[in-house]
């Protein structure tokens, strides 16, 4: 038993799961571009960007539909046997709600009337068998039943009705849109439009064509049920094989103004179709469901026996339909999506709105909000504890922004409205003051902001090339500009005495330029040599530091060496 629990408790937890990734799954993510057609990524750019308020509308698959079902002619012969049809749609999203489809469509019907007509106007009785009065278009005129009633003319209307249908049809889906839930399961749509129909329609009538014997109904009870009657006419119209068919059909008239722009043996019409349907998601591939289509043919032919008034071709099916196209570009059919996911999604948890910042009210500028600010009033400035109260640090009751001493000793209580205590003033304190009162700051320590100088170059030997006074003329602007500075000049080189002689050289040289050349006078101008770095570079640097202004030579006897 604990085991069964435990399988239960497992699978209720795999259920909840798989439903709340249900409840979540909105069709697609609007993030994801790869679904936008190349056309709407600008649009679908800016939307991202919070440019523009609408996102694109992503690419969709298409939907295959295949159906089969019952077909039937109405009209003013009744349907004998049970008429069949097969077809098959592709049916494309234009949004949510609106799509066009275009289709195919077969269908075969018969039909057999369970009483008598005559192809004259007028009413009365052949025996006991009832008759139905035609309207006069003269499309069974020539055939003579052997049952008469002076000059009526009766017979049992039949047909056969195999027709070819091209359909294009606008899809109103009438539950994709909801405020309720996420994706729909269901799709109730509505639709209509347009469709060709070429038709061959056929009949019964006599043997072996409008000169043989006509078929003699009197064998005929019309008095039984209507599927008696039907069976037993149909009989009766297959008792002979003169036609070359075993059901005898020939090609049906019509009448003489043609309702169509077909000729011979098909009627091809210009048609209104219409209907309504439902299916039901069985994934995200594939669905099952039921329609009833009516095609209007504005003809009144189809069941070969024309009264005026139009035929109406039926068609009640199943269908299975298939979603086509590459998942990982395209999205379901629109109509599976309901288009306000992305705003019920966006006010649950916002991903995409730019929120403003939340700004609480805080008139008195003290970093606490009104809402908990225990005085809304505090002066600018003034400091405040976390309730807002302006603070108190030794406790005399003057605030310290009126209070001009902070720290009153409880000793001196009470204190005057500017928080100063009752106790003399010591005489040490006295001096202090006074000392204060006569002290003054320091004068500032001058600053060098002569900045960066630049470097000298040297090759080979000590002697200043031209490019290297362009850069000491330079330099010797910037030192002019600023007298508070000293110069530290720096030459380098102490891989052996020879380069520690030309290293004092070099920076001998230059000292000498900025002396003689840009008079600058020498007691600014420091003398350091023989330092860690590039032996062919002199450096120039600002600074407020002492140092030697002139340095022996260090190895005179390898001067120039």
């Amino acid at each position: 038993m604990a085991s069964k629990k435990y399988i239960l408790v497992a699978a209720l937890i795999v259920l909840i799961q798989s439903v709340g990734l249900a409840q979540t799954d909105w069709g697609w993510d609007w993030k994801d571009t790869s679904k936008v057609s190349v056309k709407n990524l600008p649009q679908h750019n800016e939307f991202l960007n919070n440019q523009y308020p609408y996102p694109a509308i992503p690419r969709s698959q298409w939907e295959l539909g295949l159906s089969l079902g019952n077909s039937r002619v109405i009209g003013n012969v009744a349907n004998y046997k049970f008429g069949y049809g097969a077809g098959f749609t592709l049916r494309k999203a234009l949004n949510n709600m609106i799509s066009l489809r275009g289709g195919l469509l077969y269908q075969q019907s018969t039909g057999i009337n369970p009483y008598l007509s005559t192809n004259t106007a007028g009413d009365g009785t052949i025996g006991t068998a009832p008759y139905r009065a035609f309207d006069g278009y003269g499309a069974y005129a020539g055939y003579k039943p052997t049952n008469t009633a002076g000059s009526q003319k009766a017979f049992a209307a039949n047909f056969r009705n195999k027709s070819y249908s091209g359909t294009f049809d606008m899809v109103v889906s009438l539950n994709s849109l909801s405020h309720y839930r996420g994706n729909p399961k269901w799709d109730f749509y509505l639709f209509g439009g347009y469709a060709l129909v070429v038709a061959d329609v056929d009949t019964r009538l006599a043997l072996g064509g409008n000169t043989a014997t006509p078929f003699d109904f009197t064998t005929v009870n019309f008095t039984g049920s209507k599927s008696t009657v039907q069976d037993a006419v149909n009989t009766l119209l297959k008792s002979a094989n003169t036609g070359g068919s075993k059901d005898n059909f020939t090609n049906a008239p019509v009448r003489a103004v043609r309702n169509d722009i077909g000729t011979g043996n098909y009627l091809i019409n210009h048609s209104l179709t219409y209907g309504f349907g439902f299916a039901y998601k069985l994934s995200n591939k594939v669905n099952i469901g039921f329609e009833d289509r009516v095609i209007n043919t504005f003809n009144g032919d189809q069941d070969a026996y024309n009264t005026g008034s139009s035929d109406l071709l039926n068609y009640a099916a199943i269908k299975l339909n298939i979603n086509l196209g590459n998942k990982s570009k395209r999205v379901e059919p629109l109509w599976w999506i309901n288009p306000n996911n992305f705003v019920y999604s966006e006010l649950n948890s916002p991903k995409h709105m730019k929120m403003p910042k939340v700004v609480l009210p805080d008139a008195d500028a003290d970093g606490v909000t009104d809402q908990f600010d225990l005085e809304p009033n505090t002066p600018k400035g003034a400091p405040v504890d976390s309730h807002g109260v302006s603070k108190d640090t030794d406790g005399d009751g003057v605030p310290d922004y009126k209070d001009k001493e902070v720290l009153t000793p409880k000793s001196c209580f009470p204190v005057n409205n500017d928080g100063v205590g009752s106790c003399p003033e010591p005489a040490c304190c006295k001096e202090i003051k006074d000392m204060m009162a006569n002290w003054k700051p320091a004068e500032k320590a001058p600053e060098c902001a002569i900045g960066n100088l630049p470097s000298v170059q040297f090759k080979g030997n000590a002697k200043l090339s031209k490019d290297a006074m362009a850069v000491l003329n330079t330099a010797a602007a910037k030192i002019k500009a600023n007298p508070t500075c000293k110069v530290k000049v720096i030459g380098y080189g102490t891989s052996s005495k020879s380069a520690q002689q030309l290293s004092w050289e070099r920076v001998n040289a230059v000292i000498k330029y900025l002396v003689e050349k840009q008079g600058i006078s020498e007691s600014r101008l420091l003398f350091f040599y023989a330092q860690d770095g590039d032996a062919n570079t002199v450096d120039l640097q600002g600074t407020l530091e002492d140092g030697p202004n002139t340095v022996p030579a260090p190895h005179p006897n390898l001067k120039g060496k």
